[in-house]
């Protein structure tokens, strides 16, 4: 079959890889219908150093079960389905507390391993990790359906683990597809004003039909000052730091109001230095991590299925398999939001 690898910093091949092949009777394997590439996969893009094998890429898809192991019951061949960015096996006591992304026998995609921007994936403990979709393989809420298995439910992470509640003002950190999620979570929610930080006319068009009030064009100090104006002077209720630099996680703890509270979700690559006696002069509560999306899918389905909740048009942009190294390049220089794979 034929997958993305990355060789180096800005190097993706598309090339031809191993089928994968049931290895443990907990599997599924699964033809890829859908993969998008994420902003995380933008930090490896920009930094790894050369490899001569080559690292599998993606760990968002949706699918179709071809083959399943001699213990899995939860799907079967022909089902539609929509895979986490982590599989887990559901039956651990963090799987059973809802924190899927600390599965003890979990794992992640990519890497050495089958990865979602190829043509199929080998999924390990299928029954904990894959979610039937009663659809067709050609239903046209899959690209809805696909942001489930990252940047949706890492933006309602955010918005719940930033305590967003009817009636709260919400500022959101970060314009890319977590970002543009979590202004649609914080609407889902209740949030009576979200004011989004951003300064691309197109990510803003799609924050406003999400849910956004106002969209301010500034950064740091600038971006602190303009959110208290904005709010009488005391700043938002809840935070939703969608972007993962120091400086991101700054303004968003700079602009929660007393007692108010920042999720974090943004994908942290440097020290943050976080000054932990101002939270605790302010009684800000910082709260996040790793998105539990598995635990978020079975609620959140249902909604895009009945056309109550679409994440959908965060996918500005669609490309073949041959397309996923220009598909890097433009989310690289920020000409796309989210690119859609259809291998």
């Amino acid at each position: 079959m034929r997958a993305a690898l990355l060789y180096g910093a800005a190097d993706v091949r598309v090339e031809h890889v191993p089928d994968p092949r049931i290895e443990a009777p907990s599997d599924a394997l699964v033809r890829v219908l859908l993969a998008a590439v994420c902003g995380s996969d933008l930090w490896p893009y920009r930094t790894l150093g050369p490899t001569g094998q080559g690292v599998r890429l993606g760990h968002e898809f949706v699918g179709v079960v071809t083959e399943t192991g001699g213990e899995v019951t939860g799907v079967r061949p022909g089902d539609v389905v929509v895979a986490p960015f982590r599989w887990s096996d559901g039956t651990c006591e963090f799987c059973r507390e809802g924190l899927h992304t600390s599965c003890l026998s979990g794992g992640s995609w990519g890497g050495a391993l089958d990865g979602g921007q190829g043509e199929a994936v080998r999924v390990p403990r299928a029954d904990g990790t894959l979610v039937r979709v009663p659809v067709e393989p050609g239903d046209p809420r899959l690209p809805a359906v696909l942001t489930l298995a990252d940047v949706l439910g890492t933006g309602h992470h955010a918005a719940l683990a930033a305590r967003v509640r009817p009636g709260a003002t919400v500022l959101v950190v970060g314009d890319g597809a977590v970002g543009l999620c979590g202004t649609l979570a914080a609407s889902r929610l209740g949030a009576e004003r979200i004011i989004v930080l951003g300064r691309h006319p197109a990510r803003a068009e799609v924050a406003r039909a999400f849910g956004a009030t106002d969209v301010v064009a500034a950064r740091g100090e600038e971006a602190v000052r303009r959110v208290h104006e904005l709010t009488g002077g005391h700043g938002a209720h809840a935070v939703l730091e969608c972007a993962g630099t120091v400086a991101s996680l700054r303004t968003a703890l700079d602009a929660a109001r007393p007692g108010g509270a920042v999720g974090y979700v943004g994908v942290p690559r440097e020290d943050t230095g976080i000054d932990t006696r101002g939270l605790f002069r302010r009684n800000v509560t910082l709260a996040g991590g790793v998105a539990p999306v598995r635990r978020y899918i079975p609620e959140l389905l249902p909604e895009i299925l009945d056309g109550g909740l679409d994440p959908s048009p965060v996918f500005d942009r669609t490309v073949g398999l041959d397309g996923v190294p220009a598909a890097y390049a433009a989310m690289d220089a920020r000409e796309a939001i989210k690119v859609l794979i259809t291998p």
